[in-house]
């Protein structure tokens, strides 16, 4: 996400369709996502790391199946950064995890309003890490949507001082999930430097892979035999996430990021619907109150960056939630 790379797609050679196209992949790839996330929390018991397997492994064959079917696959198997896309995968694998473990404890909608502080994370360690300027319109929208984040965290991480076992539990949840935001910004850094000379479809294939064998080494903490219903979740899972990401990938070939990417906030609507109707979950007003702070500094960040010229689209493409 923070690739100071090409200014913008050459609208000239974009495919037939326009930005209409693009926001509706874009929606189409919001839908899969949340439905692999739906999934995955149904299927309540797995452990964090066996999650992370099956939802890495069986989004495998529909992106292969895709690749194969455009050509692509022997492209996408070609890298010069092997070393690259094992670190990538490393970092990813660990905000997967501590996402997936945050399901298991959280409500949908706040696991989902509290990944979307990755972005503004993304702006801090871009300043601090790699000394990027952040000029002060943008260092005070990532401040207020922080300010969401603390919002929605609050009434969860009191709880670590409650004696009650649903509490901690809670607590630990947000703690996973804020966690899992920050890994995710290191996993889009990583990213970042990796399509400076690897091709999208390289980035993703290879984390895929790297992912499922780096997911294996959790086998120890505590996997379980699946029902037959939870093992249908969870390959259902896999290729929902698989789905989503190639149409992730090919939302941004069609418009600008500044028009696509506020589009990813649908999800909370989403969640906040399946969350009442799948998992009886009620929004609190917290949860309500600081979501909206996060998606309107969120969308300042976004518009803001494509004023001055910081196109990320490479880095989304090859983005893997």
């Amino acid at each position: 996400m923070t690739r100071p790379a090409p200014a913008a797609p050459d609208r000239s050679a974009a495919p037939a369709g326009g930005p209409l196209r693009g926001i509706v992949l874009k929606v189409l790839s919001v839908c899969a996502f949340v439905v692999m996330a739906t999934l995955l929390k149904a299927t309540q018991t797995i452990p964090a790391g066996e999650l992370v397997f099956f939802r890495c492994f069986f989004a495998i064959l529909p992106v292969v199946a895709y690749l194969a079917w455009t050509r692509q696959l022997r492209s996408a198997l070609h890298t010069s950064r092997p070393m690259g896309h094992v670190l990538r995968a490393f970092v990813g694998v660990t905000s997967m995890g501590m996402g997936f473990f945050a399901l298991t404890r959280l409500p949908l909608p706040e696991t989902t309003a509290i990944g979307y502080a990755s972005p503004l994370l993304i702006v801090v360690f871009s300043a601090v890490l790699l000394k990027e300027r952040v000029h002060v319109f943008r260092w005070t929208a990532v401040l207020i949507g922080l300010l969401g984040v603390l919002i929605i965290l609050w009434p969860r991480l009191t709880l670590f001082s409650s004696g009650a076992a649903l509490g901690a539990d809670e607590a630990t949840g947000a703690a996973a999930s804020l966690g899992a935001a920050v890994f995710s910004a290191f996993a889009m850094m990583q990213v970042r430097k990796l399509v400076q000379t690897e091709r999208t479809e390289a980035i993703v294939i290879y984390f895929f892979i790297c992912a499922t064998v780096l997911s294996l080494f959790t086998i120890p903490f505590g996997w379980v035999m699946p029902t037959p219903q939870q093992a249908a979740l969870l390959i259902g899972a896999g290729f929902a996430g698989g789905v989503g990401q190639l149409l992730l990938t090919s939302c941004y070939r069609y418009a600008d990021m500044s028009v696509i990417a506020p589009f990813e906030y649908v999800s909370l609507l989403l969640t906040i619907v399946i969350g009442m109707v799948v998992f009886a979950e009620v929004p609190t007003l917290a949860m309500i109150a600081g979501a909206s702070i996060i998606v309107a500094s969120g969308i300042a960040v976004i518009l803001r960056e494509h004023y001055l010229g910081l196109d990320r689209v490479k880095a989304r493409e090859a983005n893997t939630p």
